[in-house]
């Protein structure tokens, strides 16, 4: 067999065993091959993968997403494919009702969160008369602890110009309400027009809710677009536990909404939901000669940036139709309870601090150490939790601190996977200590 050489940068996961080859190979050489990808790398299908904000590779999504790419039907217009459109407006609809938003509203499937928060940026961009100059005239205000795909989609969006205030935090690291407050009244005052403000629903580093209610009023008596960043938190609104802190969700004038976050899904399902369809379609739809598209409805391709695009909705309808969504409901709970007994163990451990009760299922907390470093202690127990096969966290820093947070996601992770990750933990922090 006869291979061509990998470009610059090596063949991948041992020498030369990926490199593309000229000729035909047998099955079972190239599937042996293949699982060289599951035995490299950190395993996100784990139960005791709490990193990051985890994925759970739902089985039944996976096949979805294997009859959708079989099918592939061009899933972005209507009158190609209408039953791929009505699949999707199904879905969408359906989140809408989850998150709050009017029936009469609209949204877009997307490959994320990244794409649908752009999406999102432009079509407030257009909606609020940004012009293309003078832009330092044009406000955006962001939480301390947003995402950074919020500061990229500005950038791509040509909004780097924009004055982008960073409101701080409370102690409980959520928004502070009355210092956005301040911080648009004094922009106001400066001749400044704040048109754009962002809160999160489930931050990354400590998975807390900002002040939502409260920040649509600040937006909406300044008539700024309020965007809600609910990619990991929004879909907790399943669960009955999680409401209160999320009221407001609703209120907004879009939301993005990660599945593939929040609902067990492979990597690859975001979505993007609006209270205005006309904020999508006046900046997305277009027409062209060889696209006809004559039912009168609003296609996907109407409301974002994808024309060619995956058929996505099957890999969310089909587990929801098999399991039902009372069972994501149910399995939602599930985490928060489990995310609630993680704080309390470490809350009530002599060698760690907890940080604040969780909003959804985020765990912040230290190894306090008997003595010592105890930033130097955290990085060199964050970086054992990874290099062990027992657990494996990821860490961020809080107040400046190197902070080990803990993000229990999985639709494998259960009561024992926690409990045996908390007593793994606690003891390679005693052992470090020691050192």
């Amino acid at each position: 067999m006869r291979e061509v050489a990998p470009p610059s940068g090596g063949a991948g996961c041992g020498p030369g065993s990926l490199v593309v080859s000229r000729s035909a190979q047998d099955l079972d050489s190239v599937l042996a091959r293949v699982a060289t990808v599951s035995r490299s790398g950190v395993n996100t299908r784990s139960p005791r993968y709490l990193g990051y904000l985890p994925s759970g590779g739902l089985y039944t999504s996976a096949v979805g997403d294997f009859l959708g790419s079989v099918l592939n039907p061009y899933s972005a217009l209507e009158s190609i494919s209408p039953g791929a459109v009505a699949v999707e407006r199904a879905v969408v609809e359906w989140l809408l009702h989850v998150v709050g938003l009017p029936m009469d509203g609209a949204g877009v499937l997307t490959s994320g969160g990244s794409l649908a928060t752009l999406t999102a940026v432009v079509a407030a961009r257009e909606r609020a008369g940004v012009p293309s100059r003078d832009l330092a005239r044009y406000s955006v205000y962001v939480g301390e602890h947003r995402h950074h795909s919020v500061d990229r989609a500005l950038r791509f969006a040509g909004l780097s110009d924009c004055p982008v205030r960073v409101v701080p935090s409370d102690a409980s690291y959520r928004m502070d309400v009355g210092l956005l407050h301040r911080a648009v009244r004094a922009d106001r005052a400066a001749g400044l027009v704040p048109w754009l403000v962002v809160p999160t629903a489930g931050t990354t580093s400590s998975g807390t809710v900002d002040p939502l209610a409260d920040t649509v009023e600040v937006g909406r008596s300044h008539d700024m677009w309020v965007h809600v960043d609910a990619a990991y938190g929004g879909l907790f609104a399943l669960a009955d536990a999680a409401r209160p802190c999320l009221a407001g969700l609703g209120d907004a004038d879009s939301v993005v909404v990660d599945p593939h976050k929040s609902l067990f899904l492979p990597y690859g399902t975001g979505a993007l939901l609006v209270r205005d369809p006309a904020t999508l379609t006046s900046v997305f739809a277009h027409s062209a000669d060889y696209l006809p598209d004559d039912t009168g409805s609003v296609s996907p391709a109407d409301l974002g940036m994808e024309l060619t695009r995956p058929f996505r909705a099957l890999g969310l309808w089909l587990p929801l139709q098999l399991a039902g969504a009372d069972a994501f409901a149910a399995a939602l709970t599930e985490k928060l309870e489990l995310a609630a007994h993680m704080h309390e163990f470490f809350a009530g451990h002599p060698a760690f601090e907890a940080g604040p009760r969780p909003d959804l299922t985020v765990v912040t907390f230290r190894a306090v150490g008997r003595h010592g470093d105890a930033e130097a202690l955290n990085r060199r127990l964050a970086d054992a939790l990874q290099r062990s096969s027992e657990v494996f966290l990821s860490p961020t820093r809080l107040d400046g601190r190197v902070t080990l947070r803990a993000a229990i996601g999985s639709i494998r992770t259960h009561r024992a996977d926690v409990d045996d990750a908390c007593q793994a933990i606690a003891r390679l922090a005693d052992e470090l200590a020691q050192d």
